[in-house]
C-alpha cells in the first residue's frame, strides 16, 4: 500500500472518529429537552440504537462467553446510568466524571488481564481521583451527589465493558453493545407503557437512538482500523468539551468552579497517561522471566 493510501486512510480514521465523537456529545441536550421518565428515556433509545448495529452486523452471535455475558450486562448499566445522572446532575459532570473509564480500565487490567500497575498509572488514578473529589465540592444537594456517583459508575461500567470488548476483540465486539443495549430495554419496558411520552418527545428518542448512539458506535469501530489507541483518544476529547457547551447555548446550564478544575485534572491525567504509553511502548510489553 503506497504512503498517499496509508495517509487518506488515516485522515478517514481520524475523521470518523471525530465525527463520533461530535455526535456523542449531543447526548447532554437530548437529556434536557426530552419530557420523559430517564429510565424509559434510555430504554428506546437503546433499543433503536441497538436495531442500527443489528441492520449493520446483519448476525449478531449468541455466544454466552464471560467477556460478552458481563460486558452485556456492564454496557445495559452504563447506558442506563448516563441518562439518569443527567436528570440529576449537570451535564458537564456526567460526561467528564464518565471520561475516567480509562483510569478504571487500567486498575482492572491488573485483576482481569494480569497487567501491572506502573507508576505512570498510579499518577493518573491519583490524580483522576483528586479530580474527581473537586466535582462533590459544591453540589452538595441530595440530587446532585446521587448524579455525580451515577456518572462515576457510568464511568466504571464503560471500563468494564471496554475490557470485554477487549478479550472478545477476536470475536465480533458489536455483540456486547447490541445486547447491552436490548437489556437495558427490557428493563425499562415497566416504566415505558406506565408514563407514555408526547409523539415529539418520542419521536425526538428514535432520533437521539439513531444519531447519537447508533450511527456513531459504528464510525467509532471502524476508525480504529486506519488509527492508533491514542490518536482515538486525543479525538474523543471532543465529547467531553463539546457536551457542556451543546448545553450551556440551549439550555443555559454551567458547570462550577471545582467541576471545572476537575475536569481540567480527570482529562490531562487521561491525556498525560495515553501520550506517555504511546511515547514508550516498550514499558507495555511484560518483561522476560529473569529479567
Amino acid at each position: 500500500m503506497s504512503g498517499n493510501n496509508i495517509k487518506n486512510l488515516r485522515i478517514k480514521g481520524l475523521l470518523g472518529a471525530m465525527f463520533a465523537s461530535m455526535l456523542w456529545s449531543t447526548g447532554g441536550i437530548f437529556v434536557k429537552v426530552i419530557d420523559w421518565n430517564p429510565v424509559a428515556l434510555a430504554g428506546v433509545r437503546s433499543l433503536i440504537a441497538s436495531l442500527i448495529l443489528i441492520v449493520y452486523v446483519k448476525r449478531p452471535k449468541l455466544t454466552l462467553s464471560k467477556p460478552q455475558i458481563f460486558g452485556s450486562l456492564a454496557s445495559a448499566v452504563t447506558v442506563l446510568s448516563f441518562i439518569i445522572a443527567n436528570r440529576l446532575t449537570t451535564s458537564a459532570n456526567v460526561i467528564l466524571l464518565q471520561y475516567t473509564s480509562p483510569i478504571f480500565v487500567a486498575i482492572l487490567s491488573v485483576w482481569v488481564l494480569k497487567e501491572k500497575i506502573r507508576w505512570y498509572d498510579s499518577l493518573a488514578i491519583a490524580s483522576v481521583f483528586l479530580g474527581m473529589g473537586l466535582f462533590f465540592v459544591n453540589d452538595l444537594s441530595t440530587g446532585n451527589i446521587i448524579g455525580n456517583l451515577l456518572a462515576i459508575l457510568c464511568g466504571f461500567t464503560l471500563s468494564v465493558t471496554t475490557i470485554a470488548l477487549k478479550m472478545e476483540q477476536d470475536g465480533s465486539p458489536f455483540e456486547i453493545t447490541i445486547f447491552g443495549n436490548l437489556l437495558a430495554f427490557l428493563i425499562s419496558i415497566p416504566l415505558i407503557f406506565s408514563d407514555l411520552p408526547s409523539i415529539k418527545s418520542l419521536v425526538t428518542v428514535i432520533v437521539m437512538g439513531i444519531f447519537q448512539l447508533g450511527i456513531p458506535f459504528i464510525f467509532y469501530i471502524n476508525s480504529l482500523k486506519y488509527i492508533t489507541a491514542l490518536e482515538a483518544i486525543l479525538v474523543t476529547v471532543v465529547e467531553p468539551l463539546l457536551n457542556p457547551l451543546w448545553v450551556f447555548i440551549f439550555t443555559g446550564e454551567k458547570p462550577g468552579i471545582f467541576a471545572i478544575l476537575g475536569g481540567i485534572i480527570v482529562i490531562s491525567s487521561v491525556l498525560f497517561r495515553s501520550i506517555y504509553v504511546s511515547k514508550n511502548p516498550t514499558e507495555e510489553l511484560p518483561k522476560e522471566k529473569g529479567a
